[in-house]
């Protein structure tokens, strides 16, 4: 597995030039990513939002901050469109923008959505982009706490329920 992974990062993926991949400190919107992932050959799109829940582990958090390695991070997001295709070859778009900076509660972190002709297919490739994002993508958050403190967190270090 440690070819594959360093692999990841020294090949050039070329994305499809119908997906789309960002990071941004701007907030993020679910019409844009709709539009981004909707295409007339499309009979799903399907789009997952995730966004800052007021605990973790049943302990109080008030915001969180989001960090990443940029460049690292959209060759990921490429790579894991690129997987997609592989898997569910009539996937027509791809779309994975992330947030960064402070966030409050109930804001956007980040949108997943894919465009498919099938909506089996535009579910679980979907939930495949968030799975693996979690998994690799260097992306780093902070969560305060109601009382103040605070601590970092890797978004690969979460398990299912992150």
């Amino acid at each position: 597995m440690k070819a594959a992974t360093a692999t990841l990062f020294t090949a050039s993926i070329q994305p499809h030039p119908k997906d789309s991949f960002a990071i941004s400190f701007a907030p993020l919107s679910l019409e844009e990513i709709y539009k981004l992932a909707d295409d007339p050959a499309n009979g799903a799109v399907v789009v997952m939002s995730g966004t800052v829940r007021n605990q973790t582990n049943g302990l109080p958090v008030v915001a969180l901050e989001y960090q990443a390695y940029e460049p690292m991070a959209m060759r990921v997001f490429a790579q894991i469109a690129s997987e997609i295709r592989t898997y569910w070859p009539d996937v027509n778009r791809v779309v994975i923008h992330h947030r960064i900076g402070r966030l409050q509660v109930g804001e956007i972190s980040v949108l997943v959505a894919v465009g498919c002709p099938h909506r089996a297919e535009a579910f679980e490739a979907c939930r495949y982009a968030i799975d693996t994002l979690k998994h690799k993508a260097p992306i780093w958050k902070k969560e305060y706490a109601e009382d103040g403190s605070s601590s970092w967190v890797s978004i690969g270090n979460c398990q299912q329920k992150c």
